[in-house]
């Protein structure tokens, strides 16, 4: 309880004494690591192999173009823990920096991961400042210099009381990520049909269970990345998932009948080759071989 009580004494303390400029940079990034944070914990689809969402899914995708590519390869084989420790990251770092425990140490925290995910996702991003990564990069470290003035480094308090409120930031981050777990948010549709049967492996789905105009999301047996299989009146064709813009997982909506981007917007045509119809890219969905193999869609 004292420690509560002093982290809430120090937050309002640490509030008064800012300029607004550092006011307006500390919420909005302290408030927006913590959304991301809840965004990850309340998606059903994060943490399970297969949705759409899959943390292992964009780790692969993001390693086809990223400089950090072979450690990408290396986190895929262990997405679930990655994927765990990105969600409590960002949950304590968004609480830290609001709640002003270890202040510079978050802000620190926000620049490192920052500039991770500009090199991981948006890296090759052009024009670059449609990366929103590396605009996030620049804000973390310009509110760290505003925090650590004329000091080198950041300090980090290593008396009890500094150890008591980093661990109930902590256990505030844990709380906060089954908090999500327990309020999933509505999964989206991942296809207009599911198949009532679990094929080999290249099978992907059973024709009869997906009708024409229908779509299918699947992983890809042998490449591993996600796809979204359509079904029109003359035939079977697949895409990938994987936006060209900055890696991000697209679905389909049976409504526009676009395919769509939910990070940055991008949207594709299925029914003409994946084209680009709008959004920060010009580069169509990779084309993926299906065909149809007696009762089944199979990879080609």
């Amino acid at each position: 309880m004292n420690s509560l009580q002093s982290i809430s004494r120090g937050a309002v303390s640490s509030w008064r004494t800012q300029s607004n400029g550092q006011r307006l940079l500390r919420f909005f990034l302290g408030a927006t690591w913590v959304y991301a944070g809840w965004v990850k914990a309340s998606d059903p689809g994060f943490l399970t192999a297969g949705a759409p969402t899959y943390i292992g899914s964009q780790l692969g995708a993001f390693a086809q173009s990223s400089p950090l590519g072979p450690f990408l390869n290396h986190g895929v084989e262990h997405a679930i823990l990655v994927g765990i420790f990105v969600m409590l990251s960002e949950f304590a770092i968004g609480f830290a920096t609001l709640l002003n425990v270890a202040p510079t140490s978050a802000a620190f925290g926000g620049f490192a991961m920052a500039t991770g995910l500009w090199l991981s996702s948006s890296f090759h991003t052009s024009p670059y400042f449609l990366a929103s990564d590396s605009a996030y990069a620049i804000l973390w470290l310009a509110y760290l210099l505003h925090m650590i003035g004329k000091r080198k480094m950041p300090s980090v308090n290593i008396e009890r009381r500094g150890v008591i409120r980093t661990g109930a930031i902590g256990a505030i981050a844990v709380l906060a990520s089954f908090a999500g777990r327990a309020f999933p948010k509505a999964a989206a549709a991942s296809s207009s049909a599911k198949s009532t049967s679990k094929g080999a492996k290249g099978q992907i789905i059973k024709l009869a269970d997906l009708p024409i105009g229908g779509s299918f999301n699947f992983i890809h047996s042998t490449q591993g990345i996600p796809a979204i299989l359509f079904r029109s009146k003359v035939g079977v064709f697949a895409y990938s998932a994987i936006c060209t813009h900055q890696g991000c997982t697209v679905s389909y909506d049976k409504g526009s009948k676009q395919i769509i981007c939910p990070c940055h917007g991008a949207a594709y045509d299925p029914a003409h080759g994946a084209k680009v119809l709008g959004g920060p890219t010009n580069t169509p969905l990779g084309s993926v071989k299906v065909k149809v193999s007696g009762a089944w869609v199979v990879e080609a």
